[in-house]
């Protein structure tokens, strides 16, 4: 993909344009205090069964548990957070992930918390197969000898 220099087009990319592995790369929040003491990092990427708190918006103040994520809306669902239809139904709202601050992580993902606290991610495989010898496949020498065939004006081989 060609890099533009306009300023317009950059943009347009990064948000609206962008592919769902960009898109899902933008699905982090901020820690909070402890758990930036905790993991010495600012943000970390949201999985289902992080606790959160919206600290912005219509719902600002409610706390709970992430029980979706949205990549094309860009958002998370928090446990109690609906609106309510004029027919009477309710619906799950997608709160944009810069309007929440995480408060618990989930620990169900070993990989992410290793990244977390700095270890190798490849540490946490314990399911790793045991290595199975690779057979090699044998030389095997042909003898091999070289024969000249010569015809004869009769039209006969000779060896």
């Amino acid at each position: 993909m060609n890099q533009s220099s306009h300023p317009r087009k950059t943009r347009n990319q990064q948000i609206y344009y962008a592919t769902i592995q960009r898109a899902s790369k933008q699905l982090s929040g901020s820690l909070s205090k402890e758990l930036r003491k905790k993991y010495g990092k600012r943000s970390a990427r949201i999985i289902e069964g992080d606790t959160a708190k919206i600290v912005r918006g219509e719902f600002a103040g409610v706390d709970g548990k992430v029980t979706k994520i949205s990549i094309p809306d860009r958002g998370v669902n928090i446990e109690g957070v609906k609106k309510e239809k004029l027919k009477g139904d309710k619906f799950d709202v997608y709160v944009h992930t810069t309007n929440i601050i995480l408060t618990a992580l989930s620990t169900s993902d070993k990989w992410r918390i290793n990244k977390l606290e700095g270890k190798k991610a490849t540490a946490t495989r314990t399911d790793a197969k045991p290595k199975i010898e690779e057979l090699k496949p044998k030389k095997i020498e042909k003898d091999t000898k070289k024969v000249i065939k010569t015809k004869t004006k009769n039209g006969d081989n000779e060896a």
